[in-house]
């Protein structure tokens, strides 16, 4: 099939991978009109991977439905060193689950002894156990929706918190803000509100050596560092420059 019509159409409209774009929404389409509807829908702002159903993340289909926080490819960084660090047969946490993107990751590298996700949206909820059918997924604001049972024995702790600054958020671009949830974007005044909020509650939830990965800005690093440390964590920062990605890492005491 000849794309290059749709590729100019998705090109005109800004999308900078028109080309590939264009074959993913072919390869989607079971019709003609199908095809025409996703092009329009994609032309008019909607995320290519709410139309598609999926995102490639670290290797693996994400399912990801409308309305769905988006994985995005920097993150795989943080998978990265959570693995890095993780010990053998760990408890796993995935807090602020979104999708359960990083859960699936992280599973696929290293099999957990225990997997648990927990996001405040519902329809990130719902998304997270498709992609994490053998994992515990819980509804609730933070370590709220845990379970008491886990506390004291997660050994790796990813987070990925919102950590665009509120003021910052008018500034993205129109397919995040406008078809992903507020709550998955602003990290308030700063940037840091939600990182602050689970910092603060980790220790009581880490094992002893128990370590929570956050993403954060290379210019937040140093704060979130501070803040680690202020909750009793020993803070280390890692960049990729590849990704450019930035993870700040709290460790408890043995």
């Amino acid at each position: 099939m000849d794309t290059s019509p749709i590729v100019s159409r998705l090109r005109a409209a800004g999308c900078v991978f028109a080309e590939d774009e264009a074959d993913l929404l072919v390869a989607a389409a079971s019709t003609p009109a199908e095809l025409e509807s996703l092009v329009a829908r994609r032309v008019a702002g909607l995320p290519l991977e709410h139309l598609l159903g999926w995102a490639e993340f670290h290797g693996l289909r994400i399912a990801v439905r409308p309305g769905v926080f988006v994985p995005r490819h920097r993150t795989e960084f943080l998978v990265d060193v959570a693995v890095s660090l993780a010990p053998p047969d760990p408890v796993v946490l995935d807090l602020c689950c979104g999708s359960g993107a990083l859960g699936a990751a992280f599973r696929a590298a290293v099999v957990p002894r225990e997997l648990h996700a927990a996001d405040v949206e519902p329809a990130a909820v719902s998304c997270a156990r498709v992609n994490l059918p053998d994992a515990r997924v819980y509804l609730g604001n933070l370590y709220d929706a845990l379970p008491a049972s886990l506390r004291g024995r997660v050994d790796v702790l990813l987070a990925n918190v919102p950590y665009v600054p509120s003021e910052a958020v008018a500034t993205m671009p129109p397919e995040a803000r406008l078809h992903e949830p507020r709550v998955a974007l602003d990290g308030g005044l700063d940037g840091l509100d939600l990182a602050r909020r689970v910092a603060e509650g980790a220790p009581r939830w880490l094992a002893p050596g128990g370590t929570l990965l956050v993403e954060t800005s290379s210019a937040q690093a140093p704060v979130l560092s501070g803040i680690f440390a202020a909750a009793g964590l020993a803070a280390r920062v890692h960049e990729s420059d590849e990704l450019g990605a930035t993870v700040v890492t709290g460790t408890t005491k043995v």
